[in-house]
């Protein structure tokens, strides 16, 4: 089944896309756990090397089994092409690096993961490409920022960890209105939820290690796009720079697509169910979930989200003392800094993922020290609400 096969449900395509089977006929995809690869001949070598004829030629360039991952990735995005990598942040880094060179410039999002923002404001400058960041709510902040050498655009949405939605398709036309491309961060929506190349995204990038694998195992990224933009703009860098996806963390991904759908059905019901228990909870000063109608994009997210999230995120009274004395009562959710996994967590943004920003900048992003990021898991949920209330009694 190739990857451009669209008759297909995304149920479906997550089950049987990019397979590709041996003489053995194996149901389960194969794991080549190989490095290289031998050739018949010497004239067949070099015309694999040259690209004159199809072939796998060193696992740091590509292997069946990350080709099968990439396949099905595809299939289930809409993508023409998909390109693994071995974290999410391999992913996103070469996104942005693959579309500048010295003398450009960048507009992305301030709402950014921590390591992301990380990319932007101290990598990128290191080889003479500057960067504006905006409010990415505000249009036309996005259309102020760019100027005659920008050449890329970059956002999350819903944002890490105030769960913030941009409005894709806007940013989208303002971008390639400055014949500028548009990289999105589509981890916290997941491929099930939001469909940003429909939206007029150029290039979408996952952290698989989220929920994609979904059980805490394995790191991974994936690269997604047109085919000519990943020949022109990815193709090269990796293979070239090798931050290559281990054919052992493919296999596992690839496996895991198989119940992504059944996973995150159930983690947004969950996260749906306890963040309507918290609502108006008397310690609870702001709730944040995007299948809310109060949500402050609740109109955007109707136009471009086909559900809410697997993730919710609450500020607790008490500011960093009062979010620690509620972490630390909880005795089924773990207190972690991953998110999308089969069991429930939760993140103290100030203190990890955000804690580089300084505190203005932090403030100005809506990440106040009593800030809890939810991620729902696959538990019942009344042991889940259980859990939250009784530890919100030491708040």
């Amino acid at each position: 089944m190739s990857a451009s096969t669209k008759t297909y449900r995304p149920e479906t395509r997550l089950v049987h896309a990019g397979t590709l089977r041996s003489q053995f006929g194996e149901t389960s995809e194969a794991l080549f756990l190989t490095q290289g690869y031998v050739y018949p001949t010497a004239e067949e070598c070099e015309a694999r090397f040259s690209g004159k004829i199809p072939g796998y030629v060193y696992s740091r360039y590509s292997n069946p089994t990350m080709s099968m991952f990439e396949q099905r990735m595809a299939a289930l995005e809409g993508a023409e092409a998909a390109r693994s990598t071995a974290t999410g942040m391999a992913a996103v880094t070469t996104a942005l690096m693959g579309l500048v060179r010295a003398g450009d410039h960048v507009v992305a999002a301030k709402a950014l993961f921590g390591s992301c923002r990380w990319v932007i404001e101290e990598w990128l400058p290191r080889f003479g490409v500057t960067s504006t960041l905006v409010n990415g709510t505000d249009l036309n902040a996005w259309k102020k920022a760019v100027q005659k050498n920008t050449k890329a655009f970059f956002l999350e949405s819903p944002t890490n960890p105030t769960l913030e939605v941009i409005d894709i398709a806007a940013v989208a036309d303002i971008a390639h209105n400055a014949s500028a491309r548009l990289v999105v961060d589509n981890v916290f929506a997941t491929p099930l939820y939001q469909s940003p190349l429909t939206l007029g995204a150029d290039c979408v990038v996952y952290s698989a290690t989220k929920h994609i694998d979904g059980q805490g195992r394995v790191l991974g990224g994936v690269i997604l796009g047109s085919e000519k933009l990943i020949l022109d703009h990815y193709h090269q860098i990796l293979r070239q720079t090798g931050p290559s996806l281990s054919p052992f963390n493919a296999w596992v991904l690839l496996k895991s697509l198989e119940t992504l759908p059944v996973r995150v059905q159930r983690q947004t019901d969950n996260a749906g169910t306890v963040a309507n228990a918290l609502a108006g909870h008397k310690k609870i000063t702001r709730l944040i979930y995007p299948g809310r109608p109060d949500h402050p994009q609740a109109d955007i997210i109707r136009k471009q989200m086909r559900a809410g999230s697997t993730l919710c995120s609450f500020e607790v009274r008490g500011g960093k003392e009062g979010a620690f004395r509620f972490l630390n009562a909880l005795q089924l959710i773990g207190i972690t800094n991953n998110l999308g996994d089969a069991k429930s967590l939760v993140t103290h943004p100030t203190t990890t993922t955000h804690q580089r920003l300084t505190p203005e900048q932090r403030t100005e992003l809506g990440i106040g020290d009593g800030l809890i990021r939810f991620s729902a898991g696959l538990e019942h949920p009344d042991d889940l609400i259980e859990d939250i209330l009784t530890a919100m009694e030491k708040v």
